[in-house]
């Protein structure tokens, strides 16, 4: 039998959420938004329920949905953090337009997670590894079968208590046949039909013995893009190389936080083209190469080896990996433990966090 939490809060009986895989256990609220008539009414934070949906809803036919991936944090100072609201809400935002959903204001996003994660602070898991993954997302509900942009939409949050993605160093495969996104399409935008033409090439990948593809460009099947649910970095030659932003790659928060954090280290950072053939010639002629994932859920996953054709390579994982200090530092500003120079964290007001 799992041990059993208590919430302090409500006196809910909860399963220990440690012992049980990413994004299982709900925390107990859920926020809620619906708009109609060209505006957003009754937002609202109601009991973790059930959805009623028409079987006409748009989104079940034709893939207006959207969402976000963040993450709360509780720090040592006893303060609650939302890392790097303000990139989230615009990304959010970025992805909507390009589906031709209605953007969030940002006053109702933010005090949306303001309220919610006050609520259930209960939920923040103090351990080293925990924090809070918040998950907004917009769906399109107006009850028609047509193809045609919703008129009526629901944006939610969804929250749930989030330790290591992946507990071991990853095993990867280079996938040339098969695409993730091309220029033009909606690669930039976190949307769900990008996840879900991802599933069946990274499923024969797990099959043959590999955690995940690195996707190559559509046009030359060559050029790194990103990983299933993450940007990709390489540290070669001492220099952390990571793809440019384009309208293939999704504008990693924590990719962009890594790359902040290594220029003001003095390491030399390079967004610009990698080639297979160049990861391949660098492991062949002996040279240290770390090659890692960076995003929200992952946060920091590396990568131990790389199938390239029917040749393995192995990475640099040592204790010493730049990776790892880039995610200590990350780390430290994330619970309070170091500076935030930048701003990265926002505060969830001490009124709303001592309910």
């Amino acid at each position: 039998m799992d041990p059993i939490l208590i919430n302090p809060q409500t006196e809910r009986v909860v399963t220990d959420t440690k012992s049980l895989p990413f994004g299982k256990v709900p925390t107990e609220h859920m926020f809620i938004a619906e708009y109609h008539d060209g505006a957003w009414h009754n937002s609202r934070i109601v009991p973790f329920e059930n959805l009623t949906l028409s079987p006409f809803a748009l989104c079940l036919h034709y893939g207006q949905t959207v969402f976000e991936g963040m993450k709360a944090f509780a720090m040592d100072n006893g303060q609650i953090a939302v890392f790097r609201l303000d990139k989230h809400y615009d990304r959010f935002n970025k992805s909507l337009h390009r589906m031709c959903m209605p953007a969030v204001p940002k006053d109702l996003f933010t005090e949306a997670i303001d309220q919610l994660i006050a609520l259930d602070a209960d939920w923040i898991p103090r351990d080293a590894d925990g924090s809070l993954y918040m998950r907004p997302f917009m769906i399109a509900t107006e009850d028609r079968i047509g193809v045609k942009v919703s008129d009526e939409f629901l944006f939610m949050i969804v929250c749930s208590p989030a330790y290591q993605y992946y507990a071991k160093p990853l095993k990867v495969k280079i996938e040339s046949r098969f695409v993730r996104a091309a220029e033009g399409g909606t690669g930039f935008a976190k949307c769900g039909g990008n996840y879900g033409a991802s599933f069946y090439p990274t499923q024969m990948a797990r099959e043959a013995g590999y955690d995940q593809v690195l996707w190559t460009d559509s046009r030359h099947h060559e050029f790194i893009e990103e990983s299933g649910t993450m940007n990709m970095m390489f540290y070669i030659d001492n220099v952390l190389i990571t793809p440019p932003l384009s309208g293939t790659i999704l504008d990693g928060v924590t990719r962009d936080s890594l790359l902040t954090l290594a220029k003001a280290n003095g390491i030399a950072v390079a967004e610009r083209a990698i080639s297979y053939h160049e990861i391949m010639k660098a492991f062949e002629e002996g040279k240290h190469v770390e090659a890692f994932g960076a995003g929200t859920a992952a946060v920091i996953a590396p990568i131990e080896t790389i199938a390239i054709g029917n040749k393995q390579y192995t990475c640099y994982i040592e204790p010493d990996a730049l990776m790892y200090k880039l995610q200590k530092e990350l780390y430290e500003i994330r619970k309070g433990l170091a500076p935030d120079p930048h701003h990265w964290n926002h505060i969830i007001p001490q009124k709303m966090a001592q309910r």
